[in-house]
């Protein structure tokens, strides 16, 4: 895979004023801190199941999530702790799912993989291989249906993300196919991280070396970025975006992009070498920018020193607050949010707690 040389200058963003780019540093670097705070957590045992970290793939989650609207539907797979973070999921909320307590986005039962935020449109966290494809093809017909059927809100896009492990699933091409017939406003957002699980893409996905094949086989238009580069993948995103809210039209967008960790948590990693590693960690999306940003004048050292303590202090509170949450309690919560309606031994269907305040805002410590 060809990547940018690191010492090159961060492609231009068209009329992305410094503020924002401060804040497109910010996210990716807490993204980056949850996940190493996640890790340690993982390893002390305080979270369990599966795991799949988002290191070294920030600039994806935050680059394309920048360049929707707020109210636009975001749907992803199993390595979701990016993506809700981008999408304005708070920290505390995300890491109390992860450690199963009551306080999570999910109430605990979800965990790793199964983040949800119906307040900022993200709707999760799926574990089956490309099972998210459907669902985010499903969104979209909802927010045209609502649009043109309904007369309510304005033309929305569908973000569903996919790995690429995704690519040689049914599910995906019947999805792709009904959203090319219906015409539907969904993107699909392959993040080619290059490696399903153990398998490098070009052993497993034929013509591996140009998915425009894939976009191509369904009449879609095909958009390539540079997934370590946050303002190329925002400077893409906005013109598909913006062609798909107008058209109402599905589009197909390779990310390349590398995750520096394994596939899970449990990953020996025997697949690639060490040196592979460190030649796409020497491309981190995160030290490009603040090194870009340091060098034309729009960030101080010295700031940036105090956003990466400002992070570090927001997740180490996530984490606190994470394990002062309870535990949900069996005798009620193993029959309750099953169906939404009580039915038999079944509850009804209540709201989490970060459902009790507005997406940024805190609950009041215990």
């Amino acid at each position: 895979m060809t990547m940018t040389d690191p010492k090159t200058a961060l492609q231009p963003v068209d009329r992305v004023e410094a503020g924002t780019r401060l804040k497109w540093l910010r996210d990716m670097m807490l993204i980056r801190e949850f996940e190493l705070r996640t890790m340690q957590a993982y390893q002390e045992a305080k979270i369990g199941g599966f795991c799949h970290v988002y290191i070294g793939q920030e600039a994806c989650a935050v680059g394309c999530i920048a360049a929707a609207s707020p109210d636009d539907p975001v749907i992803t797979a199993y390595r979701d702790h990016g993506h809700a973070l981008a999408r304005g999921m708070e920290p505390r909320y995300a890491m109390a799912e992860m450690f199963g307590r009551i306080g999570g986005c999910a109430k605990g039962k979800g965990g790793s993989m199964h983040l949800f935020d119906q307040r900022t449109h993200f709707y999760g966290g799926h574990a089956i291989v490309g099972g998210q494809t459907p669902l985010g093809v499903g969104l979209a017909f909802a927010t045209r249906y609502e649009n043109e059927v309904l007369k309510q809100g304005a033309k929305r896009v569908t973000l569903c993300f996919l790995g690429d492990g995704a690519l040689n699933q049914g599910a995906l091409h019947e999805a792709m196919n009904l959203a090319s017939v219906l015409e539907l406003p969904c993107l699909f957002i392959v993040e080619n991280n290059r490696y399903s699980m153990g398998t490098a893409i070009e052993r497993g996905t034929s013509v591996a070396h140009d998915l425009s094949t894939k976009a191509a086989a369904y009449g879609m238009p095909f958009h390539q970025a540079d997934g370590m580069d946050v303002g190329a993948v925002y400077n893409v995103m906005k013109r598909v975006i913006d062609r798909a809210r107008a058209e109402q039209a599905p589009a197909f967008v390779e990310i390349k992009t590398y995750r520096y960790k394994g596939h899970s948590m449990s990953d020996p990693q025997k697949y690639r070498s060490k040196d592979e590693v460190s030649e796409y960690e020497a491309n981190d999306p995160i030290r490009r920018l603040a090194e870009a940003m340091i060098a034309s004048c729009d960030l101080a050292e010295a700031a940036f020193k105090a956003m990466s303590q400002s992070v570090r202090d927001e997740v180490r509170d996530a984490i606190a607050w994470a394990e002062k949450s309870p535990e949900p309690d069996p005798a009620t919560d193993l029959y309750s949010d099953v169906v939404h309606e009580p039915f038999g031994p079944y509850g009804p269907t209540t709201p989490p707690q970060m459902c009790d305040h507005e997406p940024g805002a805190l609950p009041e410590d215990e």
